[in-house]
């Protein structure tokens, strides 16, 4: 709860109103028996003018308690909405300060499940604290006070419900408690398996998986069922257990009040009130001991969005240090770097240096640590030894704007969100004008289709860019790339979906355009690099060939295989 305190600071006249009527709401439940015992009185010594007095002040006060508990529950909301938006607000830019490996070690599945269905939780953890939490502690000693001043020689009877009721209450909610943390952890999975189905529909209709998905899903959907069921089971056992007590409490008192009523004639106006008591004790025990289930629940949850809170990003940004002009230049210093939890380091002591304004290509075999090498310049992840430098500046010593405002990665899997496409541009420069627009577009050769419709840059993107082809896409993510104008540009297999007169086209107008522009090239095919400044050859994490494609040709016999490997592959395409 100790995270919750700030937010509560916010709300503090809302709490002062919650309190206040959740009070007034217990005061008046308890003093309802009370006024009951003092109308059997009266007509008992048939008073009827006591009879109406008491009867309308009996009234007034169930109207009191109306009034009381529809306020309260109007504050509680208030509270519990106004901090779990603020939460979700912080949780969520929590989450888009954290690093690649941060994402990959809760996962985006776990992450949007502590979003919604945990934020959820803590919402009725809060409710429940402001609407229950308070008032139990009232009604259970007010309760247990009365019901005691109401018949003092049957005090034993209340104490024997209440040890009942609270061993039976300890026995369920214990096991409630351990059902509630699994079904969190079921539904992270649950998530998660509807999360990748949904966004790879395509693949699994491709090899027919259909029934292996839906099997996974059926699978993680029946433990949840399982837990659901233990759950419903336990509050089918223990509600008539509850009613059961609370019955032979009562039976127990109206039978001991018959065999006394000649030495205590007053039990007989009172036996009512002291019912009354009773149950109301039973009431607070049961609502106090699932007010507790129910909180623990909300206190998992709580836990879950603390642990995001309290992560700290795997790479942090200095902010003191002054902003930079940074140039297109990069270095690498004995570089090796190895991803979360992994053994094998996927980089090993990587060591070059790039002029501003060259065009660099970067070849290898899959799994040689191209795409590794090309994350750590923009620094989406630190190396684990040496030193990246961009613009003679050691990155850990420069600010994140200047370097998102100096490099521009742009990843061989195109994402685009759901908007239009002048939106998507714009997330690579805010403020791009329609020139700038029309510049990025012409440079990717998007602008060919763009100009197809009739709308243009303001034409939709439907989710997941289902709309758009995959070389469509690609060319509004190189787009997007370009409209800020970088010093330095990645491009990590971005024209693979594109045709070979297409991509010439792009690296055509990338050579004419961004003259200034040092550009990386992480290719699989090495005619995309062929006319590049320097080429790096990548083999197992290691830099092991950096020149000319002529040079490599001679001196590199990695280089050599690949190339030979991809001229014969062509050569038979062509045969064919």
């Amino acid at each position: 709860m100790e995270i919750l305190k700030p937010y509560l600071k916010n709300n503090i006249s809302s709490i002062i109103g919650a309190v206040i009527t959740v009070v007034v709401l217990a005061v008046s439940s308890l003093w309802q028996p009370r006024l009951l015992q003092n109308i059997m009185k009266a007509i008992i010594s048939d008073d009827t003018t006591a009879v109406k007095n008491y009867g309308v002040q009996l009234i007034v006060l169930a109207v009191i308690g109306i009034i009381a508990g529809i306020i309260c529950t109007y504050f509680s909301a208030k509270i519990a909405q106004s901090v779990t938006t603020d939460l979700r607000a912080d949780v969520y830019n929590k989450i888009q300060t954290f690093s690649f490996g941060n994402i990959e070690k809760f996962s985006s599945g776990s992450l949007v499940v502590r979003l919604i269905n945990d934020m959820n939780q803590v919402l009725n953890l809060i409710m429940t604290v402001f609407m229950q939490l308070f008032r139990i502690p009232i009604l259970f000693v007010g309760a247990f006070v009365l019901g005691i001043m109401t018949i003092p020689r049957l005090w034993w009877i209340e104490v024997l419900m209440i040890v009942c009721i609270l061993a039976l209450s300890g026995i369920v909610f214990s096991k409630m408690g351990r059902f509630f943390a699994k079904f969190q952890k079921w539904m992270d999975r649950l998530n998660t398996i509807a999360q990748e189905s949904m966004q790879g529909i395509r693949v699994v209709k491709s090899f027919n998986q259909e029934e292996n998905e839906i099997t996974k899903f059926t699978t993680s959907s029946d433990s949840i069922q399982g837990l659901h069921l233990s759950i419903g089971y336990l509050f089918s056992l223990m509600i008539p257990a509850f009613t059961l007590i609370s019955n032979l409490m009562i039976l127990l008192a109206i039978y001991f009040v018959g065999i006394g009523v000649t030495d205590h004639p007053s039990d007989l106006a009172a036996i009512a009130s002291f019912i009354s008591y009773l149950m109301q004790l039973m009431f607070a025990i049961i609502i106090g001991a699932m007010t507790m289930m129910m909180s623990s629940r909300g206190l998992i949850s709580l836990g879950r969005i603390k642990e995001v809170l309290e992560t700290n990003p795997d790479v942090n940004y200095k902010k003191d240090v002054p902003k930079k002009d940074l140039d297109g230049s990069v270095e690498f210093k004995n570089v090796s770097f190895s991803y979360p939890n992994s053994k094998e380091p996927s980089l090993h002591n990587i060591s070059f240096k790039v002029k501003s304004g060259e065009t660099i290509g970067i070849v290898g075999a899959t799994g040689s640590g191209k795409t590794s090498m090309a994350q750590l310049i923009p620094r989406l992840y630190d190396p684990t030894k040496g030193t990246v430098y961009v613009g003679d500046s050691n990155l850990r010593e420069v600010d994140e704007a200047s370097l998102r405002r100096t490099v521009s990665y742009v990843l061989q899997r195109a994402i685009l969100f759901s908007g239009t496409i002048a939106e998507n541009l714009r997330q690579g420069k805010r403020d791009a004008s329609e020139e700038e627009l029309r510049w990025a577009a012409e440079v990717s050769q998007a602008a060919e289709f763009i100009d197809r419709y009739e709308d243009g840059f303001e034409h939709k993107i439907e989710e997941r860019s289902a709309n758009l082809s995959g070389g469509q896409k690609q060319r509004l993510s190189i787009a997007r790339g370009l409209i800020g104008k970088p010093k330095i540009l990645i491009l990590d297999d971005s024209t693979s979906a594109l045709d070979a007169k297409s991509e010439k086209k792009v690296q055509e107008a990338l050579e004419r355009d961004l003259k200034g522009t040092t550009v990386f090239i992480i290719a699989e095919k090495i005619a995309s690099v062929l006319q590049a400044d320097k080429i790096l050859v990548l083999d197992n994490g290691e830099l092991v060939a950096a020149g000319k494609h002529k040079e490599l040709l001679q001196t590199s016999p990695i280089y050599k295989e690949i190339y030979d490997a991809q001229v014969s592959i062509d050569n038979k395409k062509r045969g064919e």
